[in-house]
């Protein structure tokens, strides 16, 4: 069977290369930021069940999170801000984040694989790949990573905004965040350009 683009590319390499797997998650939610994670992982320390963080249960993305902090080579976040996704749109506020999560790992990659079908403007040798979080290790410990940190995130902002619910549904237009928003508004946090959210803005 032929290699795809991506193993092909990996096999090129040699065995101490740096391999960067990037995702993110929040794309879809109408507030709050969206949050991307790198992940090199150690080819001598495997960990075993990674896959896409969307297949996980919340508690074991917990405990596949805590293996990735303590045996990975290199974990590091991104985000962008609800201002930044304002100002710049969604794709390239995710392409920022992610950006900034490869900038924070502090490691040169010899390759770097994202998630998906776009790729962050950056000068590093990358290849996107579609469902890249359930078919490369590295991208779905870094969709693990990201999944968990926004969603303990959206937990923190509920304390500030509880009335909008952002524990139980982590900013997604839900029914209920639907109705919490015709009852009071629009917080800092929510995404302005964001049809739902502006037509709240303009009385709709």
């Amino acid at each position: 069977m032929a290699l795809s683009d991506w193993e092909a590319a990996i096999a090129e390499l040699p065995d101490d290369a740096c391999i960067v797997g990037v995702d993110e998650v929040g794309r879809g939610p109408l507030a709050g930021d969206v949050v991307a994670a790198a992940a090199v992982l150690d080819p001598a320390n495997p960990i075993v069940g990674l896959t896409d963080s969307k297949k996980l249960t919340a508690k074991r993305r917990e405990v596949l999170r805590e293996e990735l902090l303590t045996r990975a080579r290199g974990i590091a976040l991104g985000r962008a801000s609800p201002v930044e996704i304002d100002t710049l749109n969604i794709l390239q506020a995710s392409l920022l984040a992610m950006w900034r999560a490869v900038d924070a790992l502090g490691l040169e990659p010899d390759l770097v694989l994202v998630d998906g079908r776009q790729l962050p403007s950056w000068d590093y040798a990358s290849i996107a790949v579609v469902k890249g979080d359930a078919r490369v290790p590295a991208i779905a410990a870094a969709s693990i990573v990201a999944k968990v940190a926004r969603d303990q995130y959206m937990c923190e902002q509920h304390a500030l905004w509880p009335h909008y619910g952002f524990d139980r549904h982590k900013g997604y237009p839900t029914a209920a965040h639907m109705a919490a928003l015709k009852t009071y508004g629009v917080s800092p946090l929510h995404r302005r350009s964001f049809a739902p959210v502006r037509a709240v803005i303009e009385g709709d």
